[in-house]
């Protein structure tokens, strides 16, 4: 299966390019995050119908996103710039893990990724904020 979702995800980062959809965002100060594809497929996700959406994510100098969660897995390559992981470098986030607050260290050069997700169709939200915990 591991197989399975590694081939899926370098294939949808190869069709990226093929079905742009023009949908872009940004959450206030946060980074910046073009859809370049949504493509339903056919492996399911906890047996839920899958769609695969790749994006980039664009991070200015110094921005940081909030703590979020995903509901899919997702692959990432560093495409330039720094984040936790360096130009070139790939990574995965597994499905509903907590990330804490990345960033973009740099004050000079912005940081952009190319992220592949996993998700189940009926996701009404790929990046699901971390509610701001009560301070005691």
């Amino acid at each position: 299966m591991t197989r399975t979702m590694l081939t899926l995800a370098a294939a949808v980062i190869g069709m990226g390019g093929l079905a742009l959809a023009q949908t872009g965002h940004s959450h206030g100060k946060g980074p910046t995050v073009k859809t370049l594809s949504a493509v339903d497929v056919i492996e399911q996700l906890n047996g839920k119908p899958t769609r695969a959406t790749t994006q980039e994510v664009t991070f200015e100098p110094g921005v940081a996103s909030a703590p979020h969660r995903h509901p899919g897995p997702v692959f990432g390559y560093v495409l330039e710039g720094e984040f936790e992981f360096r130009a070139g470098d790939t990574f995965y986030e597994s499905a509903n893990a907590l990330h804490s607050v990345p960033r973009n260290p740099s004050a000079k050069t912005r940081t952009r990724i190319l992220a592949v997700m996993l998700h189940p169709r009926e996701a009404k939200a790929l990046v699901v904020p971390e509610p701001a915990k009560e301070e005691k």
